[in-house]
């Protein structure tokens, strides 16, 4: 059996009886190993360059042993080693050119959502203070308190905000100067907590696990739950303005 840079023997080796499979046998072939796997998930990888199966004339994806290969080396790299899918695909495509690439390192289960650990009282990638927020933003204190009141710019328990409330905080600033108010956007907070909350119901069971690769493995789905989200947003947004502009 075709062993992995990473040392793993690989689910679906290809055999002489190379025949091509359909997306649900794919599925099959990777849940032995990786229970937590799903079609959306497949796809997510395929989107992401991660695979290439071929398409018959119909377009239905038409996967081969190679494919089943390469998509269980993503999956080990990925819950054994933290590495972020770009790291994984580069790597990937340098042992496919013949390449003796090392195998990159990974930073542990928070590099998966971009942060760092913060000291207290310190602002990091991962955690900034309102002073920090509201240069960063350039935004008035005026400003950032109305938002809070209505839930958009949210600190954490801790004291501070998560860095992303930057972007937050700016595109708020951005749509202000079109007239939207923040009374307007409450809508958009809700419906994010609706998809976060759909999101945990995904994850919680992987959480709860006892296996700390398990739990980042959870980290990292959740955060291509977050992206695929917001993808379907913005061309469910896209398509019923198609729909009503012409």
């Amino acid at each position: 059996m075709l062993r992995t840079p990473t040392g793993g023997a690989v689910a679906g080796t290809a055999t002489a009886d190379d025949r091509p499979m359909s997306i649900g046998t794919v599925l099959l072939r990777l849940r032995d190993e990786f229970p937590e796997v799903t079609i959306s998930k497949i796809r997510f990888l395929e989107a992401e360059g991660l695979v290439e199966p071929q398409r018959t004339p119909s377009g239905y994806r038409k996967f081969r042993g190679a494919d089943v290969e390469r998509l269980a080396q993503v999956l080990r790299m990925q819950r054994d080693h933290y590495l972020p899918l770009k790291v994984i695909r580069e790597h990937l495509d340098a042992l496919a050119r013949g390449e003796q690439a090392a195998l990159p390192s990974g930073g542990g289960p928070r590099d998966l959502t971009g942060g760092w650990e913060a000291e207290p009282g310190r602002a990091t990638a991962a955690r900034i203070g309102r002073a920090e927020l509201l240069a960063a933003a350039e935004v008035t204190e005026s400003d950032l308190d109305e938002w809070e009141s209505y839930g958009l710019v949210v600190p954490t328990a801790e004291g501070g905000y998560d860095a992303e409330m930057v972007t937050v905080a700016k595109l708020v600033a951005d749509l202000g100067r079109f007239g939207l108010e923040p009374r307007h956007l409450r809508a958009m907070r809700a419906a994010a907590d609706r998809e976060v909350g759909l999101i945990e119901q995904v994850v919680a069971p992987l959480r709860r696990h006892r296996n700390p690769q398990t739990r980042a493995y959870a980290e990292a789905t959740a955060k291509e739950l977050a992206e695929l989200s917001v993808r379907l947003h913005s061309a469910l947004v896209q398509s019923a303005l198609h729909i009503r502009l012409h």
